[in-house]
Formats: structure tokens, sequence, C-alpha cells
């Protein structure tokens, strides 16, 4: 079988190149071993969303009472909250096959690898190898939940992201290791229904790549709902021969023992670059991603990496953007695309977490701007001002800008709070426009909303804050 394109993994990264090479007039396929739609759709984003939708809704009956309605004798029921997530998940990946089908791609089942004439021998389940042949093949293939050897994981009593959505009883208590997105959102879903969860996190403070005032904000949430956060704090051990864990935690004053009935391991992902070819055509890696161009080419020609395999911010819509210009940049160099495509802006992507409160920012912290050299302007709202926020009952956290005091550059702005990964992509569409302050007040933000609090933020920085 030839092709034009072939893609292997079919994540948010490889459906997404598949369907653009298709698009583009390319006989396209791919290559999946598990299913379509990988991590994300079937184990990541999508699954994890619909837990922490069934969290806000219990935390909505907790508190009833503050919304004037009487709510009692309401539990979760454990297994049909995982079997809704899996319900969710399982309706997006069909969703990626009727996308296959559409765009008359050709999906092959199987582990894919490249051999030394560039083909991709494709491994089914029976055991039988097909080599298929493309002209250009992308590699898309991921990453998995990153294991340290203090932490061995058995899938059962110390667990990645993909057992924590789908175990069989709910855990009375857990440990989380590591406070990074996937560590914040589930300590939060078990925290909300009823699970006692501890974080234990390496660095001086939780969610460490945000900012460092969300960071703050949502360490006080966190301790306000009942979790424990230990940060300067490492697991060095653990004892899994009882009928739950002991965990060892390295801490500043001591160790201490911590007992729980699951560990979470949540300290990362490491790209799944092994036995997929790489060094069978010698294909730079560095740290574990592979090395590519602005357009995402290998050193070897016709070969092509995008997604958490190569270097960037290990992202859902990072894969996808990158999906779009990989297959761009190849049509336009064979005539079928108009224009070489923009390489991708690293410094404008947003990032969301979907705790509650949620987080969501993009660009420079605060930190960074001051680092960077730059003379600033910073202004924060608190959502305890805003009207759509007090009439939801979310007042928890508030909105956070930076601007370069001498251009009015808009650098950065980080969020937390209710509903916040919905109002990023203003700023991001912003900075990418070169906006200005000026412009930012010259347009109307509508009322009640939670958007309007990155216009009152925006006037808080210029000291002309009406609604403070």
């Amino acid at each position: 079988m030839a092709y034009d394109v072939i893609v292997v993994g079919s994540g948010p990264g490889g459906y997404v190149a598949a369907i653009r090479a298709s698009q583009l007039g390319y006989k396209t396929a791919v290559v999946e071993k598990e299913n379509l739609g990988g991590i994300c759709l079937n184990w990541g984003c999508i699954p994890t969303k619909a837990l922490l939708k069934t969290a806000s809704v219990f935390e909505n009956f907790t508190h009833a009472a503050d919304y004037g309605i009487i709510a009692s004798d309401f539990k979760a029921d454990f297994g049909a909250v995982i079997k809704r997530s899996r319900g969710a998940a399982d309706k997006m990946s069909k969703g990626v096959q009727f996308l296959m089908k559409k765009n008359k791609i050709d999906v092959i089942m199987g582990m894919g690898k490249l051999n030394a004439k560039k083909e991709v021998e494709v491994t089914g389940a029976d055991g039988k190898v097909t080599a298929i042949q493309g002209r250009h093949v992308i590699l898309a293939t991921g990453a998995r939940s990153r294991q340290l050897p203090n932490l061995p994981q058995d899938g059962k009593k110390v667990v990645g992201y993909r057992e924590a959505m789908n175990l069989p009883t709910q855990p009375k208590t857990m440990i989380v290791v590591g406070s990074g997105a996937i560590g914040v959102e589930f300590a939060y879903f078990y925290n909300s229904i009823g699970t006692k969860v501890t974080v234990v996190e390496f660095m001086p403070r939780i969610v460490p790549v945000e900012d460092e005032d969300i960071s703050k904000e949502l360490e006080k949430s966190f301790k306000k709902k009942g979790i424990t956060v230990m940060t300067n704090a490492s697991v060095e051990k653990l004892d899994t021969s009882g009928a739950g864990v002991k965990a060892t935690v390295k801490t500043a004053t001591g160790d201490v023992v911590l007992e729980a009935d699951v560990v979470l391991s949540a300290v990362g992902i490491a790209a799944n670059i092994e036995n997929i070819g790489l060094e069978t055509l010698n294909i730079k890696t560095d740290k574990g991603k592979v090395l590519v161009d602005k357009y995402f080419k290998t050193n070897v020609d016709g070969i092509y990496a995008i997604g958490d395999i190569t270097p960037g911010q290990a992202l859902a819509h990072v894969a996808s953007k990158g999906a779009v210009i990989c297959v761009e940049a190849i049509a336009h160099k064979e005539g079928k695309h108009k224009h070489a495509p923009e390489p991708l802006d690293y410094g404008n992507v947003p990032g969301c977490t979907y705790c509650s409160p949620e987080i969501a920012s993009v660009g420079m912290t605060e930190k960074q701007a001051k680092d960077a050299g730059y003379e600033i302007k910073v202004g924060k709202f608190p959502f305890t001002a805003s009207g759509k926020a007090v009439g939801a009952g979310a007042t928890e956290g508030f909105v956070k800008v930076i601007f370069d005091a001498k251009y009015g550059e808009w650098l950065g702005t980080h969020s937390i709070g209710y509903n916040v990964t919905e109002t990023i992509a203003e700023t991001v569409v912003a900075r990418k426009l070169e906006t200005t302050w000026q412009e930012v007040l010259d347009s109307i933000h509508p009322h009640p909303t939670m958007s309007e609090g990155i216009k009152d933020a925006v006037e808080a920085a210029l000291g002309e804050a009406i609604h403070l």
C-alpha cells in the first residue's frame, strides 16, 4: 500500500494532521495501536473533564443551601461517575472515526515503526507485520505517564492518570504526587466526592509553572476544601505490602510517613519515542524528544514529528496546531498550498487547568517579565467585585494582567476562578494582533460576564479602576 502521507498515532496531533492532509489532496493513512483519538480523547482531556463536571455538580449539591435549594441524602455513585466519563470518551472517539471516513482516510490498526526504507511497518494485534509506503511520514505517538524509580506504578495501589480515572472503587484516602495540571485536577475531583486527599509537591509552591499569585490562591482554595498541601516535599519510598500504601515523605523538618489507599503519581509525562524506528534512520533526539525544525521536519527527509514527542508544551492544542503547520508546509513546498504557514509561537500558548477554581494563563508571569528587563504595569481584578461571579456564587480568584509600561504591549494574563478557561482566548488573540491596553479598553466587554474581568484588570493596571 502506498500513500502520500502516513501519520503514526491518532491523537489531537495525528488525526488533525491526517484530516488536513486529506483536505489538501493527499492520499492519507493513519496508524493507531489502540483507540482513535489517542490519550487525549480516550484517557486524558475529555474523560477528565467529564469527571470534573461531576465534581462541580456534587459541589453544587453540597452548597445547595447557598442558592436557596434544600438538597439532602445525596451521594456520589462512583461506578456511575466512571461510566459517564468513559461514555464521553467513547463518543468523542467515535466522532474521530466518523471524521476519518468523511475525509477518506485509511485507518490501519497496529503498532507503527519506521524501517530502513523509510516505510512504516505495522504490527497488528495478531502479530502480522505489514509494510506501507508513504512519501511523507508524520510521527505523532504522544506521551505516557512518567515513572520514577522510587514511585513504581503497579496500576492498583500506585497509579498513573489512566488508572486514576478508571479505579474499581472510590478510595477513602489518596496521595497525589505532583501538582501540575494532572495532579491538581485529580486532587480536586477526588476531594470533591469525599476522598481525603494529600498533595505532595517537590517545588516550593503548587502549580509551579503558573504565576506566583495563582499558586498562592489555589493553595488557599485547596486548603479551604480540606485538601492537605505539602510543598518542598518529596516521596522517597513506598511500602505497598499492606492493605494500602505507606509513603515516606521527605520534608524540610524531617521524614514523615503518610498512609493512603492509593497513590497517584502525577510527576509529568514521558514521550513515546521508543520502538518507533528512530534509531534505524538515525533520527536525532535530545532529552527524550525528537528534534525538529520550525515546520516539524526531522533531520531525515520525508520524516516529521509533532505533538508531545517534540520540544515545547505538551498540550493537545499545541499538537493540533503543529499538525496543521507541518502538513501545510509540506503542501506549500509541493505547490498544493498558497503560502508557507506561520511557525508556531510557543510564547503565546494558553495553558488551562480544570480544577476548581479553574486556572488559565498565557504569556509571561510577573517574575518572567521583570527578569526579562521590562518595566511593567500590573493590574488585578478580584472576582468578589464581579457581578457575574457574585450571581453565580463563585467569587474565588482574580484576573491578573501584565503590560509593558513603555509601549503598552500585553505581556501576559493569569487568571484563577469560575470559567476562566473560556476567557483566556481574548488575551491570546489580542497578543497575536499586538494589541495595546488602550485597544482593550476601547473594546466593549458584555456585562455581566466573567470576561469583563479582563477589562477591569486592565483598568486597574492603568490606575483607572472603576469597579474597585
